[in-house]
């Protein structure tokens, strides 16, 4: 398979006729929610299953866990299943472009302990401009025993963080994904409390696509994280968990081994009233 984790629309189609490849479709609005499922229907990749981001990648919030608590393993690998999904099938998963949707359901599969699982770049936009063919055909699944092997070492929660949080020095480097605003605390549209992790560096994870909204290619994302270079550890979060999830992939892109996803992210720091909070720069 690829030795990427981000593959071309031209492979995927090269590809299309291969019985066990599994296409997943999980385009997502959040500010519609129904324009997953919508645009499904009106067209997808020849063979591709839906996935439901918010039904399927999140837990309802509770008090702790952020605005988008990650799924029991158990509950994401029935879904799975579910869908023709095994740890020994190939997945190809994809959005409308390059955005958080794709990455988590990438890191996802990843934390079950699936290997062979991809993003494709520029996602349906790349597909279409390609000329390649769709349909609004679903497909019928046979059902698949997915036996999940968590890889926990790719998961932090609230303590990891906390015991690392503000360190001047000893290996881990704590990346916060949101947008600059949000990081200094200028702004929080979305949680009640502004400000970041203290300690993170802000690495806003729209940097990491080109301008024609391709993902970067390695060389640029080795340069774009050049500072975190010594890092031994380094540890992601955003919001609530999803928009970390394209910096884990790049990452990862640019050859970093040791990265983990804070989960519950800054809607769960917050919600520990004891936790300190940072505003502007660091």
């Amino acid at each position: 398979m690829a030795n990427s984790n981000i593959v071309s629309a031209a492979w995927v189609h090269e590809r299309l006729a291969q019985d066990n490849l599994v296409l997943a479709d999980v385009r997502f609005s959040p500010k519609d929610g129904q324009h997953g499922i919508r645009a499904y229907e009106q067209g997808h990749l020849p063979g591709a299953v839906f996935v439901d981001f918010k039904g399927d990648l999140t837990d309802p919030a509770q008090e702790h866990g952020g605005r988008s608590p990650l799924p029991s393993p158990e509950r994401l690998a029935a879904r799975f299943g579910a869908l023709g999904i095994d740890r020994s099938t190939p997945v190809v998963v994809y959005e409308d472009g390059n955005g958080p949707a794709a990455a988590r359901l990438w890191w996802v599969l990843k934390y079950l302990g699936h290997e062979a699982v991809y993003v494709l770049d520029d996602g349906y936009r790349a597909w279409v401009a390609a000329g390649y063919p769709v349909t609004a055909e679903r497909p019928e699944p046979a059902q698949r025993l997915f036996v999940p092997q968590v890889r926990s070492e790719l998961l932090v929660g609230m303590d990891d963080v906390r015991a690392v949080s503000g360190r001047a020095s000893g290996g881990t480097a704590l990346v916060d994904s949101r947008d600059a605003n949000q990081y200094k605390g200028a702004e929080a549209p979305f949680d009640p409390v502004a400000g970041h992790i203290p300690g993170a560096v802000n690495y806003f994870w729209k940097d990491a696509l080109a301008e024609d909204g391709g993902w970067l290619p390695t060389e640029r994302l080795q340069e774009r994280f050049a500072g975190l270079a010594d890092a031994e550890e380094v540890i992601v979060y955003c919001g609530s968990g999803i928009s970390a999830c394209p910096n884990v992939l790049a990452l990862t892109e640019a050859g970093f081994r040791n990265v983990k996803l804070y989960a519950g992210s800054w809607s769960d720091w917050i919600s520990y009233k004891d936790n300190p909070i940072v505003t502007g720069e660091e």
